[in-house]
C-alpha cells in the first residue's frame, strides 16, 4: 500500500497510473505519522511537490532507523542540487520531477523492489515466499477464469500449495465453475482489514476438493464490490503468500482498484487475447497502462486462447500489433466449456486433451519455475510452513 502526502484532493487521479491502485491519500505529518504506526505493513511514502522540504526531509529520518525497508520518494516541481541533496542525505530514496510520470513509476517499482529485498522474502516456514500470478484481459469472454481455474487445478495435484483468489468481485465465476458453496466471500475480509492473520486467511477459503485448489470466492451481490477496498486486497494478497507456493488472481476486464493493487505485488501477469480485434486492441492498450505503471515487460506472459478459430486473423496478425512475441497459444474446442458446465476442469476431466496439454505446459514451463527457482535451497522448511495451513484445517 502507498501513502500519498500531498494537500491536493486531486493528487490522487493525477498520479494513479505511476502510483497503482492501492493509495491513501494524506494531508498532514501528522497523519502520515499515525497510519504508519497503524499499519506495518505499508511499503512506501510518496511526499507531493507542495510538501515543504524541511518536514519531507524530518519524515524520512524519522522511519530512517524504525523502519528502513519503509521507501520514502519525494515529489517536486524542480529539481534543484541542493534539495537532492539534503533529501537523500535524510534518507528519501528518490527525487522526482512532477511532471515525469514514467521515472516516477519508475522509482516507485524500484523502491518496492528494494524493500522487498530487505524484507528477505520470508515466508511462514522460514522459506521464500509464494508467487502471485495474475489472470488478465480488458476484454471479457477470453476464458480467464476458465484459464485460472484450470491452472489452479493442475498445479494443486502437483504436490504445489496453490490459492485462487476471485478478483471479479461483482461478476466473479469461480465459485460457480468448480461448483462450490461458499460460506464466506472475499466480503468478509473487509472486517478483518489491517489485522489479517493466518486465522483470518483460513475463514475465507473454500476448498475444491477433487484437486486440493484452495479457492476465496467474489461476493454473492454485486453491490458488495464497491465496498472492498484496494488495500484489503493487497493484505490478502500479501499474507497468502506467507502460505503458499502459487496465489492465482482471477480478475475482471477492467483496471479497477482492486485489479491495480493485485498488478502492484503480482510476479508475473498472464495477459489472454483471443482472435479478434476488440480483444487484440485491448491487449495492445493493457500492455501501453503496465508500461505506464512500471511493469518490467519480462513478467508478462501473452497468452492466445482459441488460436486455431478460423475468423480471418492470425497469429501474426497479433504479434504485429502488440509488437511482442505471443508466449503461449491455446486451442478451441467445445469441451472447455462443457466441462465449465459440469464443474470439473479440464485438466482433471480429460488429462491428455490438447487444451490440457496447452494449459499444462503453460503452468509448467512458466510459473513452476518461479516457484522452483526459490524453493532450491529451501524447500524443507518452504514445506514446513505451508504445512501451518494444511494441518490445521
Amino acid at each position: 500500500m502507498t501513502i500519498l502526502w500531498d494537500a491536493d484532493p486531486t493528487a490522487v487521479e493525477r498520479y494513479r497510473l505511476a502510483l497503482g491502485g492501492d493509495i491513501q491519500l494524506l494531508e498532514s505529518p501528522a497523519m502520515v505519522g499515525r497510519a504508519l504506526q497503524e499499519n506495518r505493513s505499508l511499503d512506501l511514502v510518496v511526499i507531493g511537490p507542495d510538501v515543504p522540504l524541511d518536514l519531507a526531509c524530518d519524515l524520512a529520518e524519522s522511519v530512517r532507523l524504525d523502519r528502513p525497508e519503509l521507501g520514502v520518494v519525494l515529489i517536486r516541481h524542480r529539481l534543484e542540487v541542493t534539495s537532492l541533496s539534503q533529501a537523500l542525505r535524510s534518507g528519501v530514496r528518490e527525487v522526482v520531477a512532477a511532471d515525469d510520470m514514467t521515472t516516477l513509476a519508475d522509482s516507485v517499482r524500484r523502491s518496492r523492489e528494494l524493500t522487498a529485498r530487505m524484507a528477505g522474502h520470508v515466508g511462514a516456514g522460514g522459506g521464500p515466499e509464494g508467487k502471485i500470478v495474475t489472470v488478465f484481459s480488458a476484454k471479457g469472454g477470453v476464458g480467464k477464469t476458465t484459464f485460472a481455474t484450470n491452472l489452479g487445478a493442475h498445479m494443486a495435484m502437483t504436490n504445489l500449495r496453490v490459492l485462487l483468489v476471485d478478483l471479479d468481485l461483482a461478476f466473479g465465476d469461480v465459485g460457480i465453475s468448480l461448483q462450490l458453496l461458499p460460506k464466506t466471500t472475499m466480503m468478509d475480509v473487509v472486517a478483518m482489514s489491517g489485522h489479517l492473520d493466518e486465522q483470518g486467511l483460513r475463514s475465507l477459503i473454500t476448498r475444491h476438493h477433487i484437486s486440493g485448489l484452495d479457492t476465496i470466492c467474489a461476493p454473492t451481490e454485486p453491490s458488495d464490490a464497491d465496498r472492498i477496498p484496494g488495500h484489503s486486497i493487497t493484505e490478502v494478497l500479501r499474507v497468502a503468500r506467507r502460505f503458499y507456493d502459487v496465489i492465482l488472481v482471477d480478475t475482471p476486464p477492467a483496471f479497477t482498484e482492486q485489479v491495480l493493487a493485485a498488478f502492484d505485488v503480482s510476479d508475473l501477469m498472464v495477459l489472454i487475447a483471443t482472435l479478434d480485434i476488440p480483444a487484440v486492441k485491448n491487449l495492445r492498450l493493457t500492455m501501453e497502462t503496465l508500461d505506464l505503471l512500471g511493469t518490467p515487460a519480462e513478467r508478462r506472459l501473452v497468452v492466445l486462447n482459441r488460436s486455431d478459430s478460423k475468423v480471418g486473423l492470425r497469429a501474426e496478425d497479433v504479434v504485429a500489433a502488440i509488437k511482442q512475441e505471443i508466449t503461449s497459444t491455446v486451442p478451441s474446442s467445445a469441451d472447455v466449456p462443457a466441462s465449465v458446465n459440469r464443474g470439473v476442469p479440464i485438466v482433471i476431466e480429460e488429462p491428455r486433451h490438447p487444451v490440457t496439454v496447452a494449459l499444462r505446459h503453460l503452468a509448467d514451463d512458466y510459473i513452476r519455475p518461479l516457484v522452483e527457482h526459490d524453493h532450491s535451497n529451501d524447500d524443507d522448511g518452504r514445506r514446513r510452513g505451508l504445512g501451518l495451513l494444511r494441518g490445521r484445517r
